[in-house]
């Protein structure tokens, strides 16, 4: 077993098959001892008791070494920063179909979000046991994380990545890559166990190995996706910390525009997305015509060039702002969206995302407390909108503004009442990210609300229906 807890910390390569594939195969070191008595543990509990759901870590107490283990506490610090958090939501998946199961997104706060390109999000899927082809590892489809639609299934389905591997292997993904289980053919137990991760803080600079500053092109960036060049160098760029890196990059020339645009409409959703990308990089005329399909009545246009638009840098706040008093529910919302991807650039437009609370609408109250978070500049009017979040209604809009309030650390001390409040909240992710919140706040009042919780919560990880004193 490796010695040193230093991260291991992905490659140049590692990160641009990352950032284009969404997916990476890695492996612990672990000795086969650890993983013989990790899956005897899985077993009992799962016999005795079924799936522990969110209590899996307190209840198979070795599993915490996995998440410890600087094989994935590097791949994670180099995919969402040194900061990163263990979501709340955790699940231990057990396949002994011969059926395989259906490509899908995951998604625990609804399928309406619209999905972030950026790796704000990201899971990790470990298996315990060896794992061939025929006891059904995951399958995932490589450079879907940036679709909405199924049209990689008309793809060659010979270019599904499956997890298969020995005990300690794992899957590193992108939140929003399509994937699915495979056929267990041996009809043996099978565990994959699944961990959501999110990204605390937006990236400064590369958190990675990182020699090269720039994307580079090369014979590997092949993809069974229609390449979206654009895209992936502009996650690259993102991830080094620049915002907005496409801005004026390629030529204003309205042929080029034109062009673009007539793509954007298409119905190859990869190239679309890649047009969208593109005319972002096309000055102030290549923002206008972005602008004009986000207000299109067409929600696929719209959102496709909502996508852009959060890559187009301060140039496009301002019809972005603009957008928000849109009378089409869909363009406000995508409008937000955008407005939250450009980050501190957008610092203009949070009275009226906070405004937005005020709607009707649980999407766009949803999305404004994201978006807020997101931008989190300035601070003193991002807070009092997100307390109102955490006394919405809808627990989605809840549970976002407590991710939110994550997201601004110190800076959201003033929230640490309504946070004490949350922690009472009927939904369990409320109460999850609210105390997440007092743990990145970190402030002595948090400190001590979060500890009395804690303490008064205590999981014993030893006690069973077989075992309870």
């Amino acid at each position: 077993m490796t010695q040193s807890h230093k991260p291991v910390l992905l490659t140049d390569d590692q990160m641009k098959a990352f950032i284009r594939d969404g997916v990476l195969l890695l492996k612990t070191d672990f000795p086969r001892s650890f993983h013989e008595s990790l899956v005897a543990q899985l077993n009992e509990v799962y016999g005795e008791e079924g799936n522990p759901g969110n209590n899996i870590l307190p209840r198979i107490r070795d599993l915490q070494k996995v998440f410890d283990h600087p094989i994935v506490t590097g791949a994670l610090t180099s995919v969402l920063g040194p900061d990163y958090l263990l979501h709340t939501h955790r699940h231990g998946h057990f396949n002994a179909s011969a059926q395989p199961g259906g490509w899908h997104k995951d998604s625990y706060w609804g399928y309406g979000r619209m999905r972030n390109h950026h790796p704000w999000w990201a899971m990790i899927m470990y298996f315990p046991q060896d794992t061939p082809l025929e006891l059904g590892p995951t399958g995932i489809f490589p450079g879907t994380q940036y679709l909405d639609s199924r049209c990689f299934q008309e793809e060659d389905p010979a270019a599904e990545v499956t997890a298969k591997g020995e005990a300690g292997t794992f899957a590193l993904i992108h939140y929003d890559v399509w994937h699915r289980s495979t056929a267990n053919l041996l009809g043996q137990p099978r565990y994959m166990l699944k961990f959501e991760f999110m990204r605390t803080s937006a990236p400064a600079a590369p958190t990675w190995n990182n020699v090269n500053p720039e994307w580079t092109e090369g014979a590997d960036d092949d993809s069974v996706i229609s390449s979206q060049e654009s895209i992936w160098k502009e996650n690259w760029a993102w991830l080094s910390g620049r915002i907005g890196s496409l801005a004026d990059s390629l030529p204003h020339d309205s042929a080029g525009i034109d062009a673009e645009v007539s793509q954007l409409s298409g119905t190859d959703e990869p190239a679309a997305l890649n047009a969208a990308y593109r005319l972002a990089a096309r000055g102030a005329n290549g923002i206008a015509a972005l602008l004009k399909a986000l207000r299109n009545e067409d929600n696929v246009l719209s959102r496709r060039a909502a996508y852009g638009l959060s890559a187009a840098g301060e140039g496009a706040v301002s019809g972005l702002t603009k957008s928000l008093d849109d009378f089409n529910e869909m363009v406000t919302l995508h409008a937000a969206f955008a407005l939250g991807e450009l980050r501190e650039l957008a610092s203009t437009s949070v009275p009226k995302l906070s405004a937005l609370l005020n709607s009707s609408s649980v999407q766009l109250r949803r999305q404004a407390v994201d978006s807020l978070g997101l931008i989190a500049r300035p601070a003193e009017e991002i807070v009092p909108a997100l307390i109102r979040g955490l006394r919405d209604e809808d627990d989605q809009v809840r549970f976002m503004a407590a991710l939110s309030l994550i997201r601004l650390k110190g800076e959201a001390a003033d929230a640490v009442p309504e946070l004490a409040e949350a922690l009472n909240d009927p939904n369990r992710y409320v109460r999850g990210h609210a105390a997440e919140a007092l743990r990145y706040i970190d402030s002595d009042e948090a400190r001590q609300i979060l500890f009395r919780e804690l303490f008064n919560l205590r999981w014993c990880s030893d006690t069973t229906k077989a075992s309870t004193f």
